[in-house]
């Protein structure tokens, strides 16, 4: 396994496109950050420029857990909800720090902690390369406790890419989704084992001097086929597709590239479904919303509108040797339009 180690390089420059092992350091102070007029920008800018979050989705037919820390410097925002696919029950709980106080997430994606912190509310990612696993703890005030450890170490082969991002940003982002988990979660006075109900996870580490104003759209899965193996995959459309993409499809494990994505749907129906259709034809797929997070900002200095659809997806993913049939798994799809 080769990683590379730092993503800036000694001119300063970030290296651009995809990484097979990863990347070790996202060394963001180390970035020549300039102005579109080309005037050097210092340390103060360069970190008050960066924005980092981090998501989570634990997915089974019996539980939907989301799960996120935002880090974008002026403000911090973290999130957790919970659904019950069975009963249709739905909790929310979103939390805010001025200036991103009590926030911090380290630029090591495999090797650090994110963690959010705001009186009572507790949130905290930590990832370790030996072992490879990923653990996520919450505990709420509300009585909701998440104690969950995400496999990193079998057959594992994330999406790790840089691309171009405005006139002189640029974007990291590390995806992989359909991972091993286990451990508990604690909602309404009862308890899940993530192993038993068979759970899967996926991770979103994200980070990079983003276009100020921009949008995107992404869809993702998790699930258990009949004969057993793992499926899942990370599509998205309207960013980090400067000469790369981020569409990959993961089956037991196994990466394989998918091209770009074109998601068809409507804004306004938040429960019409969505088609998700690739260019080369792999991803033939269409989601129906069974319930949705939402929230918009809209201050001064930044905003937000954001919508976060669970529910399940049908349809087809036509790989070189098969074709695999989608009858109702359950993912995400989101529609997010962000100026920061």
């Amino acid at each position: 396994m080769s990683i590379k180690q730092q993503l800036i390089d000694r001119h300063g420059q970030p290296a651009f496109g995809t990484f097979a092992d990863g990347v070790h350091d996202i060394n963001y102070l180390d970035y020549d950050l300039r102005s579109p007029m080309d005037r050097r920008l210092g340390p103060l800018a360069k970190r008050l420029k960066f924005n980092q979050f981090q998501f989570i989705g634990l997915l089974s037919p019996q539980l939907i857990v989301g799960i996120a820390i935002v880090d974008l410097k002026i403000a911090s925002n973290a999130f957790v909800y919970l659904y019950d696919p069975n009963s249709g029950e739905f909790d929310e709980y979103s939390f805010i720090q001025p200036l991103a106080r009590h926030t911090h997430i380290d630029t090591h994606p495999n090797d650090g902690e994110a963690v959010f912190r705001k009186g009572k509310q507790r949130l905290s990612i930590r990832a370790t390369r030996v072992p490879g696993v990923r653990r996520v703890q919450v505990s709420l005030s509300k009585g909701v406790e998440i104690d969950v450890t995400i496999d990193e170490s079998t057959s594992y082969q994330p999406l790790a890419i840089c691309t171009r991002a405005g006139y002189q940003g640029w974007v990291f982002t590390q995806k992989s989704t359909a991972l091993v988990c286990n451990g508990s979660v604690r909602w309404r006075d009862r308890s899940y084992d993530m192993q038993q109900i068979g759970a899967l996870a996926s991770v979103d580490w994200t980070a990079g001097y983003m276009r100020r104003e921009t949008f995107w759209n992404w869809g993702s899965l998790s699930c258990r086929l009949s004969d057993g193996r793992r499926l899942g995959f990370n599509l998205a459309a309207g960013v980090n597709e400067t000469g790369f993409t981020e569409n990959a499809l993961w089956l037991d494990g196994k990466r394989i590239k998918v091209d770009m994505v074109d998601f068809r749907f409507d804004r306004y129906q938040k429960q019409h479904a969505w088609e998700l259709h690739s260019n080369d034809g792999q991803i033939r797929l269409h989601f129906e919303p069974a319930g949705q997070r939402q929230e918009k900002m809209n201050a001064i200095i930044a905003a937000s509108n954001f919508t976060q659809h669970f529910g399940r997806y049908f349809g087809e993913i036509r790989l070189a040797n098969e074709t695999i049939a989608l009858h109702g798994e359950w993912g995400f799809t989101e529609d997010h339009y962000a100026r920061w």
